[in-house]
């Protein structure tokens, strides 16, 4: 339900331990000075305000976008010199984030979301996860104060239920698989007027806008887009945005081409990767008996992609390519960036770097600008 909701939202003040781990977490990192307040301090007070259902509306989404913007996104682009050289591969790039909030990407999904969902005058927002979406919307409602319902596979056991809770996020658990979670979330916003924020659903502009950010962000330091961008699949709603926000600079002129995309997700198990596979020109079902899935793989698993004909027509389009990597393959390319780049990467999310590496070995790549996108590991 709306404005009506006897919803208390957690309390965020910086005496308790809770709100201090929380404040630090999305502590600002900048060097500058402040003017008055500390940046705990002033972050604290932004919280507080955008919490607070009693204050103005205009008043809590400035609070909100002012930490939205200084805490999500903008994350780090480094290059890859070691693996570079034992691949044999220049150059490649790492667009690494988790840098934000909660070590994902989903951090930029959830927190535009969530600035929708208030904007709206929706009290309540739901969505089903396995794990990472569930962490990064827990904790964005929390900052907007907003009463957060969160659905996950009952077989699924991510590590992340505590994090939700802790964050004042309520599971359920649905007998099923994450479809049937969806499906389960999908229905209580309909019958709660919550706002609902599963992918393929009615606010996808929204959510490919969110994620158009990164491709503005690997602009901002290549100048120019890279020959191919690399991105693990699940939904395909990360590849698809950041397609579309290439297109958006190419057709503004800023770039001098649009980069292929690449999809790497766990072997036979993705509807993006085998469609593309099989020639097919519409993202197809797989069948959801034939699916198992691991601690590795279950980020990545599903039998439909909700915005898989997105990604599809993204991969098409750029004339990219899309490919299987195992378990084994995920957790050999975690180890390797952890042990020759210094970066905690969730073996899943190394999914696109390890298609993009095994088609570079199999027909070496030209000598260009190459970028893999991560999540960190939590």
């Amino acid at each position: 339900m709306r404005e009506e909701s006897t919803f208390t939202p957690p309390s965020h003040e910086p005496a308790s331990a809770v709100a201090e781990a929380e404040i630090s977490e999305l502590a600002l990192l900048g060097g500058a000075e402040p003017e008055a307040l500390s940046p705990f301090a002033q972050l604290a007070e932004e919280r507080r305000i955008a919490a607070d259902p009693r204050l103005p509306l205009a008043d809590r989404l400035e609070a909100f976008e002012d930490i939205m913007d200084s805490e999500v996104g903008d994350t780090n682009l480094t290059r890859a010199r070691n693996v570079e050289r034992q691949f044999g591969i220049r150059q490649l790039y790492l667009k690494f984030d988790g840098g934000n909030p909660t070590g994902t990407q989903k951090d930029r999904i959830a927190f535009l979301q969530v600035e929708d969902a208030m904007r709206r005058r929706f009290d309540s927002i739901t969505v089903a996860t396995c794990g990472n979406y569930g962490a990064a919307l827990a904790l964005a409602a929390s900052v907007a104060g907003l009463r957060c319902v969160i659905f996950v596979p009952g077989s699924f056991h991510t590590r992340r239920s505590s994090e939700m809770e802790g964050r004042g996020a309520e599971l359920r658990r649905v007998e099923g698989d994450y479809e049937a979670s969806v499906e389960a979330s999908g229905r209580w916003a309909r019958e709660h007027e919550s706002y609902d924020a599963n992918p393929g659903g009615a606010n996808t502009s929204l959510q490919l806008q969110a994620y158009g950010e990164i491709a503005f962000e690997i602009y901002d330091e290549l100048r120019d887009a890279p020959a191919a961008v690399a991105v693990p699949v699940s939904n395909g709603t990360t590849l698809a945005g950041i397609h579309k926000g290439f297109v958006r600079l190419y057709r503004r002129g800023k770039t001098s081409r649009i980069p292929k995309m690449i999809a790497g997700s766990s072997s036979g198990k993705n509807p993006i990767v085998r469609s593309f596979l099989k020639g097919l020109d519409a993202c197809e079902d797989l069948d959801p008996a034939r699916l198992r899935e691991t601690a590795i793989n279950e980020p990545l698993i599903n039998w439909h992609s909700a915005d898989g004909q997105h990604a599809l027509d993204a991969i098409r389009a750029s004339e990219g390519w899309a490919g299987n990597a195992s378990d084994r393959a995920m957790q050999r390319h975690s180890k390797l960036l952890r042990e020759v780049e210094g970066l905690s990467v969730l073996p899943a999310s190394s999914a696109g770097l390890a298609v993009l590496l095994e088609h570079h070995q199999r027909a070496p790549l030209p000598g260009d600008r190459y970028v893999a996108v991560l999540t960190g590991r939590r």
